[in-house]
């Protein structure tokens, strides 16, 4: 959750009258953490509920449950993995195209390469959503306002958030994340009265929020609106328009974030890959590789070292630049470095890169506490001689 943030026709006063032009209008407040955590008020020409009972649909994509079924075909133990998410053809809708890759308890991961058009407005009430947007663009419309998006750039959406994707762009290809503990900012960039810290990698001014203006998705496209809850998907017909706000106010929204908005630290020698951290889960840390200078002491092996993360499975999805500690990666790429087994960089990288004044990479990371299982388009898209590789020269 970011800075509280006001936009449209608001009362004086939360949960009191507001009336325009003489008539009486409806707010609506989304929380988290029950009523402890963050909030935001939206207020609405019209109460905006589900009519009558909900209608179970057929799934519109395949929960990383089901498509975890790997039937004993595959057995991929404690191994490095390289899954080439690069050779998923693209095809079907934002919603259809999502493609689990791994998944524990808290978080799913995943590519989506989406093709056609998707009508119908989806609420995620699983778990918040976040997507990189390594090709493409579109225009993401919720209750708060129309977003777009861009190549290079994060989309947060929160929790059961109702939202529509436009697309704009005819090739694209996202990372993706659904996390059900929610994405933060890492509490250590705030100060005690919770602005980001002069110091932290990045500032309120990088993050883009909705702008409050008239709903471009036809109305009858809002009023049915598909939820996903427990990996099943129902159908709501509402009594209004829930995007019909007049205005809201508060820290729960959805936002984009540059990649290259990052401001990553150097150090005389190599730091951890922690001060590269950009979001938390409840169990996850994502962070963000951007080009850089590296270490400048003179003896500095700017390389990441060889190491064993004996607590957390290791996922790197390679988005842009020369990824100098891995050879076969391109962009697209999806790397994972299961907690127990060594890892770093490929044979000759950590002597090359010494005398190096910069990294040219782009990627995101998520490092995760609890072990990742991996789902039946890991076993596809996996290159099988990866975890060999380390012994070639």
């Amino acid at each position: 959750m970011l800075d509280t943030r006001r936009h449209g026709q608001l009362p004086q006063k939360p949960h009191t009258a507001l009336r325009l032009y003489g008539e009486l209008h409806y707010e609506h407040c989304v929380t988290r953490d029950g009523f402890d955590g963050p909030f935001s008020l939206l207020y609405l020409k019209q109460p905006a509920h589900y009519h009558g009972d909900s209608k179970q649909e057929p799934n519109l994509w395949l929960s990383p449950e089901d498509a975890s079924d790997l039937s004993g075909t595959w057995a991929p133990g404690l191994r490095r993995r390289h899954f080439r998410t690069q050779d998923i053809k693209a095809e079907g809708t934002h919603l259809s195209a999502r493609a689990p890759l791994l998944y524990n308890s808290d978080l799913t991961i995943g590519v989506v390469k989406p093709m056609t058009q998707d009508d119908r407005v989806f609420a995620n009430a699983d778990g918040d959503e976040l997507f990189y947007i390594h090709k493409g663009e579109g225009v993401l419309t919720t209750p708060y306002g129309r977003l777009s998006f861009h190549a290079g750039e994060y989309l947060f959406i929160p929790k059961a958030t109702p939202y529509h994707i436009r697309l704009q762009h005819d090739e694209q290809h996202w990372f993706w994340m659904e996390s059900t503990s929610g994405f933060r900012l890492l509490n250590q960039y705030r100060n005690p009265v919770g602005q980001l810290r002069m110091d932290a990698p990045y500032t309120h001014r990088d993050f883009v929020e909705p702008e409050l203006v008239p709903c471009e998705v036809p109305s009858e496209q809002r009023l049915i609106v598909y939820s996903k809850r427990g990996g099943t998907f129902s159908s709501h017909q509402m009594t209004a328009d829930p995007f019909d706000v007049v205005g809201w106010d508060g820290s729960v929204y959805p936002f984009t974030f540059p990649i290259l908005k990052f401001s990553p630290k150097i150090g005389q020698i190599h730091l951890p890959p922690t001060v590269h951290g950009t979001f938390a889960t409840g169990r996850s840390l994502v962070c963000s590789f951007v080009p850089r200078n590296v270490d400048f002491h003179p003896d500095a092996i700017p390389c990441p070292y060889p190491h064993s993360n004996v607590d957390v499975d290791e996922v790197i999805f390679y988005c842009d630049g020369d990824f100098t500690s891995r050879r076969g990666v391109g962009a697209g790429s999806v790397s994972l470095h299961p907690a127990g087994v060594p890892h770093g960089p490929h044979p000759g990288a950590y002597e090359r890169s010494i005398g190096t004044t910069r990294a040219e990479e782009t990627a995101v990371m998520i490092d995760t506490f609890e072990p990742l299982k991996p789902c039946a388009w890991a076993q596809r898209l996996s290159v099988d001689d990866y975890d060999e590789s380390w012994q070639k020269h």
